[in-house]
């Protein structure tokens, strides 16, 4: 679709550096445009493509009676003993002896006399009477039998035999247009509806129709000039080739797959704290780009680490199972047991199913949460089944190797960390050779220089500024009760009988009494430690204080930005926290800077300064010192007692009971310290049962017992439901023999292998569906999570079948499909409108030309950094934050997508590994409606808004993109025509004629070329794919 540049849309447009009232309304009615030239009119098919000689179910009945009749006459109430919801139950005898339908005798079927009935009788009671066609569809349904089909999307998968055309009288003709079978399917729709398809597109349209579409991305001026050079017959294939090789085609295909999954990196809910999944979009990527065939992508992301025990890969695939929110308050919480925990964990489970089968079979199981779907054969047990699959996951973080030899030797290790447990409980002491008791004895050094003698501080005097009632406890510490105020200081003053202290220590301990067992007062449990001052004074004169000076502090936890050094930092903003490991004690030390002389004769006294707010307060602490300086090595965790006893007795005096446990406990470290040494273990966020456990979220020590819930209330269970999925998919089980039904990943393997086999007909459907929607901007079924009676109907129900079975028996390559899509006739038409064919089929569902579409955000964001020169290739890793982070007392970051530095070159990689939050988008990519991970996204929306247009004209990133645009086009070129030239070139990808040229040169030059690069940048040429 060429541009129309003239006088009129450049002479209201000055320098566009700010924002321009003139400008914006200029641009907003471009983008208005933009959404015209690419959507549909919204009105609906004409008559003439409505009209069919019979009443069709599906079409004409099925909405009458989901709008009329269901409520009352639904698997929720079935008043009357009727349902019109099944087939079954509606032809069936009902408690008045009567029947709803007679099939071919209207006038015999209660249903047309009740809803042609007056007042007393009518149906539906309440809301408006069926008008005059909805009965008289009804009539004619009836008459012509009732014919009650079994729904589309449950037929058995069979493989059409492709239309032919020779016997036509134009059947030559007809026959040289087709390129594969996919044409014959969609010409065979358009010649019954009296339309024909569009000419093929240019050249130019065609490669950066298929550049953007393949690799999200613009093909640059020498690509398209070589594609238009290229003579040969295979120019067009060997083009699809390439694209299909880039590493560029796995990232745009995957950020498809991440709309559907609802993929973000972090948590969503209050708190929206960050997690690690951004491996599993490696995976995809990867997935994508090396082809990876359908039944194993599938299997991989349901079961990968049951199946594939050791892939380090097929573990990153199960993210999937983890994409969604997740209420980590809820989910942390201390009472297993509770109510609002177990409604947490009911709502998470519920994200799991519904995102599974959405995504692979189409199906919106979650409307089944509360009783039996009210449309689709799903009942609400094959929904807690499904549940029941899942039952024994959570969304957690796992450590992993991702080399398959370190997995190994960490697996070697800890089998012998398992036989020394067992070597060591047996009387047989033929297990401790010379070799081991020489290892051993290292290790006793070692422990020696690693336990610091801690000698807790007797309190002397303790109290809060702000009302904390402290009481000292039978162990030493110190708990925090009473009111709770919003900030406050503990001062505890103590003495020592060492003669003098290098370090202190302190213990946050937990408690019964706090919430989340603490150590913190906060709702979370967890706390927030500000600052923490020293002073001494004699302890003959207390007033005399003085200041002490501290260093190296260490902790045993820090949680992400607030580390134990900001409480020693003279900032009041900055803090130690522990959070997310709640519910588990911590402990810090710190050094004096100058060892305390003397300090039996000295009283030290801490101030505990907690001043962030909301309650972020310790609820317990212990403290301590140490008189030997401490070394590098030290252990936060205190010897057992019992080896710390042993320790003691010189080793000639010590029974071969003690000897034993000693050796053993030495060995036990020696073997943590390899395991130590290994590289680093990767982190995933998934759904696992291996997870270390955190306050109150553990692993669940089996698969928890899932009930059908009456209403959906978590407080209503009904009966125990089994392992299974959907009932309705014909000729395959809906619950699994299991040889091992607590073994929570053969449930999932068993889903895994019900979702791929071949018999599944929603399966195999669903995925072609959703590639040939992401080609055309909208599927054969344009619901593509939705293959249920309130989902749309295929439009070409045969192509949809010849593509299903054909992708599934030649090995569900994905690539191929593409191949066989892209190079069809039916996608290289022409885009270009045609008011007869549009009155005919407006809304172009029959495809006699190809569909515009407006670029996404992801492809805008990234082709002004390619075409500027900018763009940074790099793939994989943590995902950029494309934003200046900053924490807040509550927890919740906050994000400034404003003032971050464009320049970076993280912030200059594709939009696919920017930091999603979920709560934070980012609101250029929100104007141009990016999704942000909230809901599954099968179909993008498509607004038309002015901030669109002031979003593309001034935002900093496409200010900065126009100016590295045309730097970059003052370095090729010296004179301004050329750059101009050139600028229509990279963005446009086809020539400027002489007046375009012209104008736009002549804007410049008042202007200044990165202004004129940014109005082409807002043109329909630009953001629209013809």
């Amino acid at each position: 679709m060429k541009m129309e540049i003239s006088r009129s849309s450049l002479r209201d447009c000055p320098g566009i550096s700010g924002i321009v009232p003139l400008v914006a309304l200029c641009l907003a009615g471009v983008w208005a445009l933009s959404a015209l030239a690419a959507g549909e009119s919204k009105t609906s098919d004409s008559p003439a493509s409505r009209e069919v000689p019979t009443v069709q179910f599906d079409r004409d009945i099925r909405p009458i009676l989901a709008a009329k009749c269901v409520q009352c006459h639904g698997p929720g109430t079935a008043e009357a003993g009727l349902r019109l919801d099944r087939a079954a139950s509606a032809v069936s005898l009902l408690e008045s002896g009567n029947y709803a339908l007679v099939a071919g005798h209207p006038e015999q079927s209660e249903l047309i006399r009740r809803v042609t009935a007056d007042e007393l009788e009518r149906m539906p009671p309440e809301g408006q009477p069926l008008d005059a066609v909805q009965v008289n569809l009804l009539r004619q349904w009836i008459s012509e039998g009732a014919i009650w089909p079994d729904h589309w999307a449950y037929r058995p998968l069979r493989k059409p035999v492709p239309p032919q055309f020779h016997s036509l009288p134009d059947g030559t003709q007809r026959e040289q247009w087709i390129r594969n079978p996919i044409d014959r399917f969609v010409l065979k729709k358009l010649l019954d509806a009296g339309l024909q398809p569009a000419s093929e597109a240019d050249r130019r349209t065609l490669i950066r129709r298929l550049s953007f579409d393949l690799t999200g991305l613009p093909p640059l001026p020498e690509d398209v000039d070589a594609f238009l050079a290229d003579t040969s017959p295979r120019a067009y294939e060997d083009l699809v080739d390439r694209l299909l090789a880039s590493p560029r085609y796995g990232e745009r295909w995957a950020r498809h797959w991440m709309d559907v999954v609802h993929y973000a990196d972090s948590h969503g809910f209050e708190h929206d704290l960050a997690r690690q999944i951004w491996p599993y979009r490696d995976y995809l990527v990867n997935a994508f780009n090396e082809d990876r065939p359908y039944a194993q992508f599938v299997r991989e992301q349901l079961a990968g680490d049951a199946l594939f025990p050791g892939d380090a890969l097929a573990l990153e695939a199960t993210g999937f199972l983890a994409t969604g929110p997740w209420d980590l308050s809820a989910q942390q919480a201390g009472n297993a047991n509770s109510i609002d925990k177990l409604i947490a964990q009911n709502q998470d489970r519920d994200d799991v199913v519904s995102t599974v089968m959405s995504t692979f079979v189409s199906s919106t199981v979650h409307c089944a949460r509360c009783h039996d779907h009210k449309f689709d054969p799903i009942t609400q047990e094959d929904y807690y089944n499904l549940q029941a699959v899942f039952a024994g996951i959570d969304k957690a973080h796992r450590m992993y190797d991702a080399d398959p030899g370190v997995a190994e030797k960490r697996a070697g290790l800890h089998a012998r960390l398992a036989q020394l447990e067992a070597d060591s409980q047996s009387r047989d002491l033929a297990w401790i050779t010379p070799e081991v008791l020489m290892q051993a004895g290292r290790w006793e050094a070692e422990l020696r220089n690693r336990q610091p003698h801690w000698q807790p501080l007797q309190l002397v005097e303790f109290h809060s500024a702000n009302g904390s009632e402290l009481s000292l406890q039978p162990d030493g510490s110190l708990l925090s009760s009473g009111p709770r105020p919003e900030r406050d200081t503990y001062t505890i003053t103590t003495q020592t009988t060492l003669p003098e202290i290098s370090a202190v220590r302190v213990e946050v301990l937990t408690d019964e009494s706090l919430p989340h067992l603490g150590p913190g007062r906060q709702e979370n449990g967890n706390m927030h430690l500000n600052e923490v001052v020293f002073k001494a004074s004699p302890a003959s004169d207390p007033s005399s204080l003085q200041s002490l000076k501290t260093q190296s502090p260490r902790a045993d936890f820090n949680q992400n930005g607030w580390s134990i050094d900001k409480a020693f930092d003279n900032n009041p903003q900055t803090a130690w926290g522990i959070y997310p490991q709640v519910g588990t004690s911590h402990t810090f030390f710190v050094e004096l800077a100058e060892p305390l002389k003397n300090a039996s004769e000295q009283l030290l006294t801490l101030e505990l300064q907690q001043t962030h707010g909301g309650g972020h307060l310790i609820g317990k602490l212990r403290l301590s010192a140490v008189s030997d300086p401490l070394s590098a090595s030290v252990d936060f965790t205190p010897l057992p007692e019992e080896i710390a006893a042993i320790l003691e007795i010189p080793s000639p005096d010590r029974t071969s009971d003690q000897r034993r446990i000693i050796t053993a406990y030495c060995l036990k470290l020696d073997l943590e310290h390899q395991i130590a040494e290994l590289p680093a273990q990767k982190q995933l966020y998934c759904g696992t049962n291996n997870f270390e456990a955190k306050g109150g979220f553990r692993p669940a020590a089996g698969p928890r017992e899932i009930h059908l819930l009456k209403r959906g209330e978590i407080t209503q269970p009904g009966p125990l439901a089994v392992p299974g999925t959907l009932s309705c998919v014909p000729n395959l089980p809906s619950k699994f023999e299991l040889a091992q039904p607590e073994n929570e990943a053969l449930r999932r393997v068993a889903l895994a292998d019900w979702v791929a086999d071949p018999r599944n007909v929603l399966t195999w459907r669903s995925i072609v569906n959703r590639i040939w929607h992401n080609h055309f901007g909208k599927g054969i079924v344009k619901t593509p999570n939705d293959f249920g009676h309130m989902g749309a109907s295929p439009t070409h129900p045969e192509l949809l079948d010849w593509l299903a079975v054909t992708f599934r028996d030649q090995g569900g390559s994905i690539k191929d499909l593409h191949r066989l899509i892209v190079c069809s006739a039916t996608y290289r038409q022409a885009s270009t409108h045609n008011s007869d064919a549009a009155q005919l089929d407006s809304n172009n569902q029959l495809l006699w030309r190809m569909n515009r579409q407006r670029l996404d955000a992801e492809s805008i964001h990234d082709a002004l950094l390619l075409l500027a020169g900018r763009l940074n290739t790099q793939m994989g890793g943590p995902p950029v934050k494309q934003f200046i982070e900053t924490k807040t007392f509550n927890l919740r970051p906050e994000a400034d997508y404003e003032h971050f530095n464009v320049d970076d070159p993280g912030n200059q990689r594709r939009s696919l590994y920017r930091f999603i939050y979920r709560t934070i988008p980012d609101p250029f990519m929100s104007a141009l409606d990016c999704p942000d991970g909230t809901q599954l996204t099968p179909v993008r929306s498509e607004s038309t808004t002015a901030l669109q247009a002031l979003a593309m004209l001034n935002d900093k990133f496409v200010i900065r993109q126009s100016e590295h645009l045309a730097e970059k086009l003052k370095t090729s070129q010296s004179e301004l025509p050329d750059q101009v030239r050139a600028a229509f070139q990279l963005l446009l990808s086809r020539e400027a004629d002489l007046e375009e040229q012209q104008l736009v040169s002549d804007y410049a030059r008042e202007y200044g070329l990165a202004n004129a690069c940014r109005f082409l940048m807002n043109t329909n040429e630009f953001l629209i794919l013809d």
